[in-house]
């Protein structure tokens, strides 16, 4: 059930009316249940980087980080999870999220990826989501590497408008993955070729 709230917080759904999703083997490793969270006071860090054409609205970032960090809501006085964003030019907090729901940096990273190919390519971001989406849950590869594995998904590669999209129907979603039960190692997403030249990779330390 975990899955489909995962989905349900990066759609902006509630999680009370997520139906649960068939996803293949590769969503499956990357939509683990990784709740409930118990950070025990240890933030979790991941560097940032996004690179891209200079285009009015698409914010690069040379040296970020996003930590997720556990606090309280101050409604109901209860354990909550959030996101700060830290960038060359602001700091930002992004929440709260449920302990017990989906992993809140997937979550994140989709949507910063989403957004941004929306930015760079005029596109509907509600078309792009849709088809990322897809994507996670019925495509992808895994393949097995010593203590990990990686996996892959390109969801755009078929799409009928690829050929409006610049480029980006060579974007290329890939996650490094270690125990299921642990945060994603490595997110990335990045394009083939100078054109648009867009890479959006976040890093557990």
């Amino acid at each position: 059930m975990n899955r489909a709230i995962a989905a349900a917080l990066w759609l902006g759904l509630s999680a009370l009316t997520a139906s649960p999703v068939l996803a293949g083997e590769a969503g499956d490793a990357v939509f683990a249940e990784r709740g409930p969270w118990s950070l025990e006071g240890r933030d979790l860090n991941w560097t940032m980087h996004v690179e891209g054409p200079q285009v009015p609205g698409f914010l690069p970032i040379d040296d970020g980080s996003v930590t997720l960090t556990q606090a309280t809501d101050p409604s109901d006085k209860q354990p909550v999870l959030q996101l700060v964003q830290k960038t060359d030019a602001r700091t930002r907090r992004i929440g709260p999220f449920p302990i017990s729901g989906g992993d809140p940096v997937l979550t994140f990273f989709l949507e910063q990826t989403t957004r941004d190919m929306a930015r760079l390519t005029g596109g509907s971001p509600f078309y792009i989501r849709n088809r990322i989406k897809e994507a996670l849950f019925q495509g992808g590869q895994i393949v097995p590497q010593d203590d990990e594995s990686v996996a892959s998904f390109q969801p755009f590669a078929r799409d009928p408008n690829a050929a409006r999209m610049g480029g980006f129907q060579t974007l290329t979603l890939t996650f490094v993955l270690g125990d299921p039960a642990q945060p994603i190692r490595e997110l990335r997403a990045e394009t083939q070729g100078e054109t648009p030249g867009y890479v959006n990779r976040m890093a557990l330390q």
